[in-house]
């Protein structure tokens, strides 16, 4: 496939390099692509762009940025370089907060999740809520004493879904299909768990594993 990742800091380098182990075509958008030169140049046949570049030569979109800015970059983007694609959403609704006691802080409510923001922003772009509780260092091949990670999605697209649950097992992650939008309410807090440990002891090497 023609991936095309907006977002070009550890996490969307991260996922460029899985796709391109894939054998995948990867497109690095950034709205500076000049600084990815050297990045670029080591791990080549991967190309860096404008956002919107990106988007447009893409089959399937990963929106890699903080999760203040990703309503901006999806609506710079336009609807229409979105439309009909998958659209890997990998954001968080952070604040720029310090955490307390470890907690992050989030913009959006128990009630609304950023994914839901950015569909209703893109209504026809097909979004899946994904790789959004974990580190950048353990996002392609996770390696745990046991066994292969749980990665949990959502999306109202039930193709979309399908779509990434294969990304997923080619990662190397166990996916679980949460259903519709309304279940990122619940799959986005997950990284405010995943990073108490990292605040409050320095451990950032682990992962959700659900046991069924």
């Amino acid at each position: 496939m023609k991936i095309g990742i907006l977002g070009s800091g550890e996490v969307g380098q991260a996922l460029a390099l899985g796709f391109l182990e894939r054998g995948d075509e990867v497109t690095l958008g950034s709205r500076s692509p000049k600084k990815l030169a050297g990045w670029i140049a080591e791990h080549a046949p991967a190309r860096a762009a404008s956002f919107e570049e990106a988007a447009e030569r893409a089959d399937l979109v990963v929106l890699a940025v903080s999760g203040g800015h990703a309503l901006d970059v999806v609506r710079s983007v336009g609807a229409q370089r979105l439309s009909g694609k998958v659209v890997i959403d990998v954001t968080n609704p952070v604040t720029e907060d310090a955490p307390v006691n470890g907690v992050l802080r989030f913009f959006t409510t128990p009630d609304e999740s950023l994914l839901e923001r950015l569909q209703r922003a893109c209504p026809d772009a097909r979004f899946v809520k994904a790789f959004n509780s974990v580190g950048a260092a353990h996002m392609v091949k996770p390696r745990f004493a046991g066994g292969p990670p749980t990665m949990f999605f959502c999306g109202n697209d039930e193709a979309a879904r399908r779509t990434v649950a294969g990304i997923l097992e080619s990662f190397g992650w166990d996916p679980y299909d949460m259903g519709q939008a309304e279940a990122a309410r619940a799959i986005e807090p997950l990284c405010l768990l995943w990073c108490i440990p990292g605040f409050l002891r320095d451990e950032w090497d682990h992962a959700f594993k659900l046991l069924r």
